[in-house]
């Protein structure tokens, strides 16, 4: 008989959500990502947003002053989000639709509590 239990974001997501503000600079931001070993961080506030190490690789090549340039200015806003109770299908789903490797993942009160990402998936299936 095959199981019929589903997988759920919150099985899988990464958590604490590692957050950088908005006014950080872009080398902050990498140098971030780099020590946690991440790809994506998500940018808190009014206009949530994330910035992940493409926003980052596309800044070094547009020649970008990494010291002066802001996470605000790279950063991907509004972002796409998912729920902990959404099946990790779900996740996959939107990923494919929107064209994007990392969702911030919200609560039942609307909290942000995680990320998933593209990683997170193949894990799951592997």
């Amino acid at each position: 008989m095959a199981s019929t239990t589903k997988t759920l974001v919150a099985d899988v997501m990464t958590s604490p959500l590692e957050t950088i503000a908005a006014d950080a600079t872009v080398r902050e931001a990498a140098e971030r990502m780099r020590d946690r070993n991440i790809n994506a961080l998500f940018v808190p506030g009014v206009d949530a947003g994330i910035v992940t190490t493409t926003d980052v690789v596309a800044a070094v090549a547009d020649e970008s002053d990494l010291e002066t340039t802001t996470v605000a200015d790279v950063m991907t806003a509004p972002v796409e989000r998912i729920t902990t109770a959404e099946e990790l299908t779900e996740a996959a789903a939107m990923m494919t639709t929107f064209g994007i490797k990392h969702l911030p993942v919200i609560d039942d009160d609307g909290d942000y509590v995680g990320m998933v990402s593209t990683t997170d998936l193949t894990t799951q299936l592997a």
